[in-house]
């Protein structure tokens, strides 16, 4: 079966769809989903948990024996054999072992959710261990995230990837604007995207965790997640970002003990490069879930948590090797977003049922996930300073996808 990199057949139709904000209310949404979904059960969440470490144990094994087996085929084949049988088992190591990295990630997320167990201490022992193995302050970004759900898509309140406006970029007033003032700030090569794509998806989670990069700019410079007294946090918590700290130096000190014993290229190799590319999953997914040109933000006069919740979109990121390792988190985004205290493992079955109720105002979009992020990336360039419902624009100033009310008005 060809893999596709065109548009989808659900994108384009919301492309062509005129937008009209969601009319279901929460409680139409909440009464379809059956209340048995909501519960926790901690020993299936635990052994899922188990499940994720032995997965990186394994692989973590196994990558100890590429070199030798690599080797053992240069002697019975030849020296070319081995070096390609080196480099595809290692670029399969680091493939694998970043999607297991990224389990922890999802399953950090959930604990900070408390999904995985009905007991509050579980769910914070597990999402702390996980998140500082992967140098994720556990409480400051749970806090963070924390807020992002009380206030999707909010233009004056939500925390990730808030566009910027036309006077960020000082264009032009719209009824004056000529093409040539969109593409001199956005006009690039193909290949400076890429290179700026790049380094979004290999240090953007990181930098956004530095310097709050894309987060809400009403926050003052110097905001990050690491400094307890950040704008980010309120006063009764930053005992525990002083903890999540202490959790990532420890982390960093075993880190360099380790690389002391086995070597730097060994900690590059096993380490540092599945690191890498987790932070390019995360940086992905969490990226296309809120950001994307058929999706609207709300200023405060025509937000609700439900059309917040509502506009994002799930996809089917990775197929199922997302449903395995991602623990569905873009799969059922949608839901997640809805019911974030529903374990992931029954989020499946809540997509299914609000999309009975939510109709044409649940997203779905199964266009390759990397051509979706390129898409994102070059086309979601900046919203207008007006409007209570607004859509990302274009490089041409365009927006593919208008209001139902401003067609009835024109």
């Amino acid at each position: 079966m060809l893999i596709s990199f065109s548009d989808s057949p659900e994108y384009i139709r919301r492309t062509k769809k005129p937008f009209r904000p969601p009319q279901a209310s929460l409680a139409e949404v909440r009464a379809v989903v059956p209340k048995h979904l909501f519960e926790k059960n901690t020993l299936r969440g635990m052994l899922y948990v188990v499940r994720d470490v032995t997965c990186v144990l394994v692989f973590y094994e196994l990558g100890w024996r590429i070199d030798p087996f690599a080797q053992a085929c240069g002697q019975s084949l030849s020296p070319v054999v081995a070096s390609i049988v080196r480099c595809a088992l290692w670029a399969t190591y680091w493939l694998f072992q970043s999607l297991a990295f990224s389990g922890w990630w999802c399953l950090a997320h959930e604990a900070g959710h408390g999904t995985l167990s009905s007991i509050s201490w579980i769910n914070h022992v597990v999402g702390f261990t996980l998140h500082t193995f992967l140098l994720v302050p556990y409480y400051a970004w749970r806090s963070s995230h924390h807020s992002h759900h009380k206030a999707t898509q909010s233009l004056e309140r939500d925390e990730n990837y808030l566009p910027k406006t036309r006077s960020d970029y000082r264009i032009p007033a719209e009824h004056i604007a000529h093409p040539s003032d969109y593409h001199e700030i956005f006009e690039e090569t193909p290949i400076y995207t890429l290179i700026r794509m790049i380094v979004m998806q290999a240090i953007g989670w990181n930098y956004y965790l530095l310097t709050n990069i894309m987060g809400n700019p009403s926050y003052p410079p110097g905001t990050n997640h690491f400094r307890p007294s950040s704008a980010l946090f309120k006063p009764h918590e930053r005992s525990k970002i002083v903890a999540s700290n202490v959790g990532l130096a420890v982390m960093a000190s075993l880190l360099i003990l380790w690389t002391s014993h086995v070597g730097f290229w060994s900690f590059v190799r096993f380490y540092l490069v599945p690191y890498i590319l987790t932070n390019h999953w995360i940086v992905m997914l969490t990226y296309l879930h809120h950001s994307d040109p058929t999706l609207p933000h709300y200023r405060s006069k025509e937000w609700t948590f439900l059309r917040g919740a509502v506009s994002t979109v799930d996809r089917p990121l990775l197929g199922w090797l997302g449903r395995f390792f991602l623990h569905n988190v873009s799969h059922d985004h949608v839901a997640h977003h809805l019911f974030s205290t529903i374990p992931f493992y029954n989020q499946p079955y809540v997509t299914e049922a609000i999309k009975t109720v939510l109709q044409d105002d649940y997203n779905y979009d199964s266009t390759n996930s990397f051509r979706a992020l390129y898409r994102t990336f070059s086309q979601c360039c900046f919203i207008e300073d007006d409007g209570d419902i607004v859509f990302y624009k274009n490089k041409d100033g365009k927006a593919v996808r208008i209001l139902e009310s401003d067609l009835k008005r024109d």
